[in-house]
């Protein structure tokens, strides 16, 4: 099991970037969270099965339609199996 903590800048808010990122963590079963932060980034943690979690990564540089992604930061951390589910913050 793989935890992560991702930083996503670009086009990344206002282009539906976490809606589309929780669909595509709940079909690989991800749990988490994803949320905008004030400086124009979307920050997540993901956390589940290494392939899983590798696909998610991918996902992130691709992005939602909308969206262009520049950079994407991904921090590894330690597993801790906190989450039941994946949500969108506000």
């Amino acid at each position: 099991m793989k935890r992560v903590h991702v930083f996503i800048s670009g086009r990344v808010q206002g282009v539906w970037f976490r809606s589309y990122t929780a669909e595509e963590a709940k079909k690989l079963a991800i749990k988490g969270w994803v949320r905008n932060l004030p400086d124009g980034r979307v920050e997540a943690i993901f956390e589940g099965e290494d392939s899983a979690v590798e696909k998610m990564i991918a996902w992130c540089h691709i992005g939602s339609p909308y969206s262009k992604v520049t950079k994407v930061e991904v921090i590894e951390e330690p597993y801790k199996g906190e989450f039941k589910d994946f949500k969108i913050r506000y």
